[in-house]
């Protein structure tokens, strides 16, 4: 009767050669053009806030397609989802072009904006609780002095947006922050455009500061005013854009 040679344990070698020789697992190509669209989707949302689109810019799904390196079916699922969400529009004859800013509906988001922030700003001072993670972050952004500030207007929008953002995630309720962020990312053009002046930038820094200051203190009425007040602040710039200030914003961008 034979006697078979015992199995020898794998060693780390050799189970690195059974994983090279394995197949390697590749994506659904479904899973793969998602990925794309989303990638478009994103590039083409920031290049319209930041001013490299403006209202009236025309282009083509080829166009676009062949700049950013990406096949025409990712490309069209893109535009579709910024159409979708009042960006662009499409022409049969033309093609694509970037929407005109609708004055309406941005004060009507600053104004959803404004009750969902000061609904947050209640629930934070009515807390038992003093410690607050969220807030404790806020204030190493925000409480500084004079000399340690960011100077960047992109730098200080973006620092902007997480600063009522993290209020309302403070707060605590998901679906107030997820409406919110929604909110943000639709008037984004208009914090961009603030952040262009100079003086805006200071300005934000000092109303940051009192409205966190007061929430931390508690004081309802006075964060709630201060926060109404920095908010409205913004909003009054809406009916004062213009082309052409959108134009002269990308050229600034641009050196």
């Amino acid at each position: 009767m034979s006697t078979r040679p015992a199995r020898r344990p794998a060693t780390a070698a050799s189970r690195a050669r059974a994983t090279a020789a394995a197949p390697a697992t590749t994506l659904p190509a479904t899973a793969v053009r998602s990925n794309l669209a989303e990638q478009a989707y994103a590039r083409l949302k920031a290049e319209i806030h930041d001013f490299l689109l403006v209202p009236g810019d025309r282009f083509s799904e080829a166009e676009i397609g062949t700049r950013l390196g990406v096949s025409r079916t990712p490309v069209r699922e893109a535009l579709f989802r910024l159409r979708n969400e009042g960006f662009l529009e499409v022409e049969s004859k033309s093609g694509w072009y970037v929407r005109p800013i609708d004055f309406d509906k941005l004060e009507q988001l600053y104004d959803l904006r404004v009750l969902l922030e000061l609904a947050s700003v209640a629930k934070l001072c009515a807390r038992a609780d003093d410690s607050s993670p969220e807030l404790d972050a806020l204030k190493k952004t925000w409480l500084l002095p004079a000399a340690e500030r960011l100077s960047d207007g992109r730098e200080v929008g973006a620092l902007d947006e997480q600063f009522h953002a993290t209020l309302v995630r403070a707060a605590g309720n998901t679906e107030i922050a997820r409406v919110h962020w929604d909110v943000t990312e639709r008037i984004r053009i208009i914090r961009r455009l603030d952040f262009t002046r100079g003086d805006r930038i200071d300005a934000t820094y000092t109303e940051h500061a009192k409205i966190l200051r007061a929430v931390m203190q508690r004081k309802l009425d006075q964060a709630q005013l201060l926060l109404r007040s920095h908010v409205e602040q913004s909003k009054s710039e809406v009916r004062k854009i213009t082309l052409a200030m959108l134009q002269q914003a990308r050229a600034q961008l641009a050196r």
